[in-house]
């Protein structure tokens, strides 16, 4: 390997010559060789966002000549267009403001545009961060990728899943089923109540995270170090903002208490809870599917879902409900993440949060791996998703909680004697109501009908 030399204020570090990046990344990627995570494309694709915005926004408020802006720009570009991702090798286990990966961007951009023209003469701090800081960069990068992932990865997969739910409504409209609390008989429902039900929990957590956009939307560029704005030119954080909002076409705004940007992330507390509530409703649709499929013919069986791969190695014939089964793995994924988020954004201290890069590791994590999750759940199992018509119909004339619309007319404690006759002698309810002389043939039947339960 060949290298080349580079120096910053601390002297000159070897770069290996086919490399863009520069002496604070070497030293970076020597000095925090920890684990297997790097930074979140996300994070790199929303650092050359932020810096092409700035550079448009410093030539507009008279800062940088328009040939550097220019190549700042197309820098930055080019990295958007995905040619220079493996420039960009930093671990997430680095300084906690990120300045590492800033700097990393700066560096490269830098390269990127002076191989192009060396007559531009562009430096990483001086040009590329200029009137920025690692410490208002990184927490706007964060809140650029995080917005990005939600509002174009993880919401059309979400639209998807409940897209596929609502059509499942339409066609079970005239299934009634037995229902069941506490994985006990309950009283009858609609199927399609059911599937309502899993329905309106994501609607929900669609709201919520959409109330949580209001807040990820507001940037801390234009801050710098502390909050002040030192070295920042008057109206650059609006400026840079209007930019931003330009080439992305989302609502980003400048946030109006810098201070608060820096040390506070509620923003992404608040984001990531409402991701834990999608989750935690995941779990319980992916539990409730794989209940309703389990058997083939020792459990409830009241569904069918695809059969995608043979589900045993030992047992020929065995297929499992896997889709269910990664979507609960990844609920239990975004929970822990959720811990970690929580308890990195508590550890904001004065001026400056410094566990950034890990609150930034975990959302983007949560949001990629519950939109690929819902994909995937949707498309080989709730798309295939069949009611089995006839194991509903068993299983709800077979049910003894079909007692409950006999209470107004026998009693709630007669209504009790009768559905413990019936369980204890093994007989229909119709039977042990007949037998205990609470009502006669038509009485019964006048009574006890499903479709008036529902």
């Amino acid at each position: 390997m060949t290298f080349r030399i580079e120096h910053d204020t601390m002297g000159e570090v070897q770069v290996p010559a086919d490399r863009c990046w520069g002496a604070q990344t070497q030293r970076s990627y020597e000095n925090f060789a920890i684990g297997t995570e790097t930074m979140p494309v996300e994070i790199v694709q929303a650092f050359a966002i932020l810096k092409s915005a700035a550079a448009r926004a410093n030539f507009t408020l008279g800062k940088l000549p328009a040939d550097k802006r220019d190549g700042i720009v197309r820098a930055a570009q080019a990295i958007l267009d995905g040619q220079y991702q493996s420039e960009f090798p930093l671990k997430v286990w680095q300084t906690g403001s990120g300045t590492q990966s800033n700097m990393n961007m700066n560096e490269v951009i830098a390269h990127i545009a002076n191989a192009a023209d060396p007559a531009l003469a562009l430096h990483p701090n001086d040009h590329v961060n200029m009137s920025q800081s690692s410490n208002d960069t990184f927490p706007t990068a964060m809140h650029i990728a995080v917005a990005l992932a939600l509002e174009d990865h993880l919401f059309p997969a979400l639209r998807q899943i409940t897209d596929t739910l609502r059509r499942l409504e339409k066609e079970n409209e005239d299934v009634i089923k037995i229902g069941r609390t506490h994985l006990q008989d309950a009283v009858p429902l609609r199927f399609s109540q059911e599937i309502s039900g899993w329905r309106a929990s994501l609607d929900r957590d669609w709201e919520m995270l959409e109330q949580s956009l209001h807040g990820v939307h507001a940037l801390a560029l234009g801050g710098t170090a502390v909050g002040t704005g030192l070295n920042a030119p008057a109206g650059f954080d609006a400026e840079v903002a209007g930019e931003i909002r330009l080439l992305t076409h989302k609502e980003f705004t400048t946030e109006p208490n810098k201070f608060h940007a820096l040390t506070s992330k509620g923003e992404m507390v608040f984001a990531h809870g409402a991701l834990k509530a999608l989750a935690a409703d995941l779990m319980k649709i992916a539990n409730d599917v794989r209940w309703l499929a389990s058997g083939p013919r020792c459990g409830i069986g009241e569904i069918k879902i695809p059969e995608n791969e043979p589900g045993s190695s030992i047992m020929p014939g065995k297929v499992n409900p896997t889709q269910c089964e990664a979507v609960t793995m990844v609920a239990v994924q975004v929970m822990g993440n959720d811990a970690a988020v929580g308890f990195a954004a508590s550890q904001g201290n004065f001026e400056l949060n410094v566990f950034m890069p890990v609150i930034a590791y975990n959302m983007l994590q949560s949001i990629r791996l519950l939109g690929d999750v819902m994909v995937s759940f949707t498309k080989n199992c709730l798309d295939g998703l069949t009611a089995d018509r006839a194991r509903m119909r068993e299983n709800l004339d077979r049910s003894l909680m079909l007692v409950t619309c006999l209470t107004p007319k026998i009693g709630y404690e007669n209504a009790a004697k009768a559905a413990k006759k019936a369980f204890q002698e093994g007989t229909t309810l119709k039977e042990a109501v007949l037998a205990l002389g609470y009502l006669d043939s038509d009485g019964y039947d006048a009574q006890v009908d499903p479709e008036k339960m529902v």
